[in-house]
């Protein structure tokens, strides 16, 4: 973190307390953690009042789940990026999170160095999937599949290829000399092409669909 940049607004959510106690142990001298709480319902009124810059939550727990916390934030278009800590690692389970929004995905059992990471790159605006899970979650949407092929074009699969891999959109901006308003232009069509509204969602759909190894 640059000097004089204000920490990170993080609000912890886990039904566990001493795993719960240990994440914010872990954010503590790095981030401001504004809030824990023990189920979704409560996190989801401190996403609405508080509006932390990244909720890191449990998937299972009281009354609403992670992921239905993290498909409430989306529909409402709340700032708030959600990461996903998880005892599980079920592919359907990862899949579904990715669909409701989830900007990150990462099993209990991850290092505290990778959940740090993975929290600072999502608040960037990155969506974070680790390797460890991406195999699970390629035979989960293969299983899904239909063969409906999107028309997309050469532009646009180039687009989704960078997104896919991680970069944002100054990134691929760069990347392939266009502006930054026509590389959102072109997001924004391979989202309506896919029908989907995230880039986590615009990953999954695309493997889903064979538009990506």
């Amino acid at each position: 973190m640059e000097e004089g940049q204000s920490k990170l607004r993080i609000l912890v959510g886990d039904d566990h307390p001493v795993y719960r106690d240990g994440i914010v142990r872990l954010f503590g001298p790095i981030a401001n953690v504004i809030a824990q709480v023990a189920n979704g319902r409560d996190a989801l009124g401190v996403i609405r009042t508080q509006k932390p810059d990244v909720a890191v939550l449990d998937y299972r727990m009281p009354h609403l789940d992670g992921a239905q916390v993290a498909s409430v934030v989306h529909r409402e278009e709340l700032p708030t990026r959600v990461v996903i800590l998880s005892a599980f690692d079920d592919s359907a389970m990862v899949y579904r999170a990715m669909q409701d929004g989830v900007a990150g995905y990462l099993t209990k059992d991850s290092s505290a160095q990778r959940i740090v990471d993975t929290v600072f790159a999502c608040a960037r605006g990155e969506t974070v999937l680790p390797e460890d899970l991406t195999s699970g979650l390629v035979q989960e949407i293969r299983q899904r599949a239909d063969q409906t092929m999107p028309a997309l074009t050469e532009r646009e699969r180039e687009v989704l290829s960078m997104i896919a891999n991680g970069n944002s959109v100054p990134q691929i901006s760069r990347a392939i000399f266009l502006a930054p308003t026509t590389i959102k232009s072109h997001v924004q069509r391979v989202y309506e092409k896919l029908g989907v509204s995230t880039r986590g969602a615009a990953v999954a759909e695309a493997m889903r669909r064979g538009l990506l190894e």
